[in-house]
């Protein structure tokens, strides 16, 4: 029993994928509304740039990799530009393991905002970390967004957002096009690598898997059969759902007050 409660669980029709909690990580987007903050996300899951914006309210995704015969799963929440919740968006930093903060090029505005939010993330995980005495790294990366534009519409310069994270050796910052998929691939290895992660997770690194094969995924025999030219591959949970905030207001509560030292969030099935 004790150790089936350290795995993650997900269930597709005869499918059964246990994650360890220790390789269960949330990977949280933040940024001003009409950066490319999905546009990221959608590079990093399909390898595709959609063109017709839709406002985000907040998008939840998962990815389950199978990397040398061990299982990890990244969730991904790509939040709303908008922020109409303050302690949503709180919540969403506390509950974060790695962060991508995107502003676009072009917008003053979106920069100045994640100046912003790299002070709030670096102030509350701060204030977590007092309280539960963890001494993990915070990696963060600032990514400008939209650099196939022309240097005549750039808004701010390369020397700024070096400027932020010149400091942290935990924080990176990349200039980036979603839409050209210029330098994604590479911002996602340094992130990864900043984590401790395998830099497999990366979106170039990896083969995809759809899910028919999820029933061997995590097979042994599976990495033989299927994958002949690498040993790591990851697929896209379809219908993963974002965990409820009475569940993960329960896991910031028993990590401040100690009750236990899993990082177990709900559990998410794939019907």
């Amino acid at each position: 029993f004790q150790d089936r409660a350290m795995m993650k669980t997900m269930s597709g029709g005869n499918c059964t994928l246990n994650v360890p909690a220790k390789n269960s990580y949330r990977m949280v987007v933040l940024g001003a509304s009409r950066v490319g903050k999905s546009s990221i996300v959608s590079r990093f899951l399909n390898g595709r740039f959609e063109d017709q914006y839709t406002p985000t309210i907040e998008d939840f995704h998962r990815k389950v990799y199978n990397i040398r015969g061990d299982m990890y799963q990244l969730d991904i929440l790509d939040t709303s530009g908008n922020h109409p919740f303050p302690a949503m968006r709180r919540l969403s930093i506390l509950t974060g393991d790695v962060f991508i903060l995107v502003f676009s090029l072009d917008n003053r505005e979106s920069f100045d905002e994640v100046k912003r939010l790299q002070k709030q993330i670096l102030e509350v995980k701060s204030c977590l970390k007092n309280k539960t005495k963890e001494s993990a790294d915070l990696p963060m990366v600032i990514c400008g967004n939209k650099n196939d534009h022309s240097e005549i519409f750039r808004k701010v310069r390369s020397d700024e957002g070096e400027n932020l994270v010149s400091s942290d050796e935990n924080c990176a910052y990349f200039e980036v096009s979603a839409k050209k998929n210029t330098n994604v691939d590479e911002m996602f290895y340094v992130l990864f690598s900043m984590a401790k992660l395998p830099h497999e997770m990366s979106p170039a690194l990896h083969r995809k898997i759809s899910i028919q094969y999820g029933d061997t995924f995590q097979q042994k025999s599976f990495r033989m059969r299927r994958v002949k030219d690498m040993d790591a591959y990851g697929m896209i949970s379809p219908f993963a759902r974002r965990p409820s905030v009475n569940s993960d207001l329960k896991y910031i509560k028993s990590k401040v007050l100690r009750e236990g030292q899993s990082r177990e969030r709900e559990k998410c099935t794939i019907q």
